[in-house]
């Protein structure tokens, strides 16, 4: 996992774009015990961040031959905090937060094999991320977020649902998990940054060409068309 990272920070360093904030995701339990960890994390950058109205659909890029998928999530905003700190209890992370938005994260890679080889291999790149699209913001989020049902459709297909607590320690866990994780390598979280939590209804692959929608119960719904990736110089 530590040379995982390592590669990781290499690409970091590398890739055009400002970094706006992380993305977590599970580690199967059958691998948590022999890689130490539960979760693990990817670059979110301003150049594959959107904001969605929840009305419009988002016209979303694939790789040709790779891997795609959209996941839905909600999605943290870190306000104020102290960079230096390194032990975070879910209290004092729940009071990082000052906003928290419904969202759907595109994870994506040329490599089609990528998950299947495993979560070093997925935090090596990126942590299999490739957009971030954040909705409306969720009011009284604290008391409300294990309450909203959420919903996935492929192609007008149910293809999975949850909430927030198919999350192992719900979205704060994820957070707390992250605030650790960048401070002891050296890329404290900053305010303002983005905080994709998790696949609340499942990791769901999709193809150039398909539609998919992500129904958050009550707040929004978040439609998105997969096109096919323009080449670019990066």
């Amino acid at each position: 996992m530590e040379t995982a990272y390592a590669i990781q920070d290499a690409a970091i360093a590398r890739y055009p774009g400002v970094l706006a904030g992380w993305k977590v995701g599970g580690v199967p339990e059958s691998l948590q015990k022999a890689l130490g960890v539960h979760r693990v994390a990817g670059p979110v950058f301003d150049r594959a961040l959107w904001r969605a109205d929840g009305v419009t659909p988002m016209r979303i890029e694939a790789i040709v031959g790779g891997f795609a998928a959209v996941e839905a999530e909600f999605v943290a905003r870190i306000g104020a905090i102290d960079p230096n700190q390194l032990n975070w209890t879910i209290e004092a992370t729940s009071e990082s937060v000052d906003a928290m938005f419904v969202g759907v994260e595109i994870a994506g890679s040329p490599l089609s094999e990528l998950n299947d080889l495993g979560p070093t291999a997925i935090v090596s790149d990126f942590g299999n991320h490739a957009g971030l699209l954040v909705g409306p913001e969720m009011r009284a989020w604290r008391n409300r977020m294990f309450d909203v049902e959420v919903e996935t459709r492929i192609n007008g297909v149910r293809v999975g649902t949850g909430g927030a607590a198919n999350l192992c320690g719900g979205p704060l866990e994820s957070v707390r998990f992250l605030l650790e994780h960048c401070a002891r390598r050296g890329r404290p979280l900053e305010e303002g940054m983005l905080v994709s939590t998790g696949a609340v209804t499942g990791v769901h692959r999709i193809e150039i060409g398909n539609t998919s929608v992500c129904v958050f119960g009550g707040i929004a719904e978040i439609h998105c068309q997969i096109v096919e990736a323009e080449p670019t110089d990066i």
